[in-house]
């Protein structure tokens, strides 16, 4: 008996701890795969071998009216001669300017990361470089190897607005550093902007610490 009013609140401690365990866990960090299927275009949206760049033809020039014949004189009459100007040559053919296919950002394939800095810097944490190498590996991979991408960083509302603007473009060129080094990524695929605190995942007030603002975007921008 006395064995048995031991173990019962062992058990139910043992249980609380079990459904407890869930609710406090971290996020779990998406793999190379996820990236890759968050990232990949749907079909039509982009052409890579095109760089988004479709041209217009070319609209033909406008005809010129044919000059009708002058009538014969019936008798030559002496007039002083007339200087009678050139015919002004058809207009020329101008190729009309290129068009610009880009997606809304709306409906641009993109993937929201949980990048984790050190506190006021742009120093890569371990979780950091977890995530970074699955991305890395996702941006190799010929699903996603003809496109390019926009790294925007973002912060939450703590610290100055100014302050937050210079932190998240430091640390979306730190993303873009390390996998250009580190992956062998070209540079001119990848583009790094820092936003700030101007788009928030969740809107607080300023001085707010909220983990889910401060996170790196990772938009593909097509071929």
């Amino acid at each position: 008996m006395t064995l048995h009013r031991h173990l019962r609140p062992l058990a139910a401690a043992a249980l609380a701890a079990l459904l407890a365990a869930p609710a406090g866990a971290q996020p779990r960090d998406p793999s190379a795969n996820e990236i890759i299927d968050a990232l990949r275009p749907k079909p039509g949206q982009f052409q890579p071998a095109t760089r988004g760049i479709r041209p217009v033809s070319p609209q033909p020039a406008s005809p010129v009216p044919a000059q009708p014949a002058a009538a014969t004189p019936t008798a030559p009459m002496p007039t002083a001669p007339v200087a009678t100007p050139p015919p002004a040559p058809p207009p020329a053919m101008q190729p009309a300017p290129a068009v610009q296919a880009a997606l809304p950002a709306a409906e641009a394939p993109s993937i929201s990361l949980t990048v984790q800095f050190a506190t006021g810097s742009a120093a890569l944490t371990p979780q950091a470089m977890r995530v970074l190498d699955e991305l890395g590996k996702a941006l190799l991979s010929e699903d996603l190897r003809p496109y390019r991408f926009r790294i925007e960083g973002h912060t939450d509302t703590t610290g100055s607005r100014a302050v937050n603007q210079a932190l998240s473009e430091r640390r979306a060129a730190a993303v873009r550093g390390y996998l250009t080094q580190n992956f062998g990524i070209e540079a001119g695929r990848l583009v790094a902007i820092g936003l700030g605190q101007t788009q928030l995942a969740v809107q607080t007030p300023d001085g707010v610490d909220e983990p889910r603002n401060r996170r790196v975007q990772i938009v593909n921008i097509g071929g």
